[in-house]
């Protein structure tokens, strides 16, 4: 597994995870998405890197399209447009917390930045469900 910087698509698994995302029709590409961290969700023994960092990956995806989510912008993420991935919101934060559990590999060794990434991600997924009406003359945190 090569990893060559620090964004969610810059390493061989997610990058790959990306091409799937280009290879695919239109109207499967929310499948796809959805179904990364499904499968983290699932995974029995721990999340490793295999499930993890395309777990990771499509999270940003759907953090992205969040308010104040920060785009995509890796020359190896998904070129092709993406649906509308906001129902997919409260399950990236849940897959986020479990790439940030104790059973998860991305927390460990060169995975530190995998780990600070997801809890970004996380943060930008849940956003929509904490928001509220800013209170006029009050500063928001996010």
């Amino acid at each position: 597994m090569g990893t060559w910087a620090t964004g969610p698509f810059d390493n061989d698994v997610a990058a790959d995870f990306a091409d799937g995302l280009d290879e695919a029709t239109p109207e499967r590409r929310a499948a796809l998405v959805r179904t990364a961290p499904t499968r983290a969700l699932r995974a029995p023994d721990g999340l490793d890197h295999s499930v993890g960092l395309p777990t990771v990956a499509a999270a940003a995806l759907v953090a992205a399209q969040c308010p104040g989510g920060e785009p995509v912008t890796s020359g190896y993420g998904p070129q092709q447009p993406l649906p509308s991935l906001v129902e997919l919101r409260p399950l990236a934060a849940r897959v986020v917390a479990r790439a940030l559990g104790p059973d998860s590999d991305l927390v460990e060794g060169w995975c530190t930045y995998a780990a600070h990434l997801a809890g970004r991600v996380g943060a930008a997924a849940r956003r929509p469900a904490r928001a509220r009406a800013p209170v006029p003359g009050q500063d928001t945190l996010f």
